[in-house]
């Protein structure tokens, strides 16, 4: 069984970490205001990767090994830097954590059914459940837009080179 790498995204990259949670990837996103050597401690206790765009993290001791300097632009260049450099795979593991909290998800019991939206309730159709914050998912427009950005984002690392992500 392959380990997938575990991320620690900071506060600017917000709608990566929720890509990476769709994708199935654990991915945690740094809030609070913490400090870039509290940020690097836990990636080194948890086993993470540290991604920033923030250059001042690479004169940290603790950022050698952890941290990943990712570079400027849009949500799609930012996966391909990141997708290229290790080699992800974004449609495997799709859809298997909470895009809220990053929490495993769950085949949907009777009290996350009773919460559903009625369009959501279909046969053909499974529905998972986050067990920490109760949140129900459906394959409803949502997870297409976002299933189709990870097609695309699949698509494309066959096809082009990316942009470099720098190892701190």
């Amino acid at each position: 069984m392959t380990v997938l790498p575990g991320f620690l995204c900071d506060e600017m990259l917000g709608r990566l970490c929720r890509y990476l949670r769709a994708a199935g990837y654990d991915a945690l996103l740094a809030n609070g205001g913490r400090s870039d050597a509290e940020l690097l401690r836990q990636c080194r206790e948890e086993g993470r990767y540290f991604l920033t765009q923030d250059h001042l993290a690479q004169e940290h001791k603790a950022a050698r090994g952890v941290a990943l300097l990712l570079p400027q632009g849009d949500l799609d260049r930012l996966a391909a830097a990141l997708g290229a450099h290790f080699r992800l795979d974004w449609l495997s593991h799709a859809f298997t954590r909470c895009l809220e909290d990053n929490t495993p998800l769950v085949a949907a019991d009777a009290a996350a059914l009773a919460r559903a939206p009625a369009d959501a309730l279909r046969p053909d159709e499974p529905l998972c459940h986050c067990p920490a914050c109760g949140r129900v998912y459906w394959r409803g427009s949502h997870y297409k837009r976002m299933r189709a950005k990870l097609e695309a984002w699949q698509s494309a690392k066959r096809e082009a080179s990316a942009p470099p992500v720098t190892a701190v």
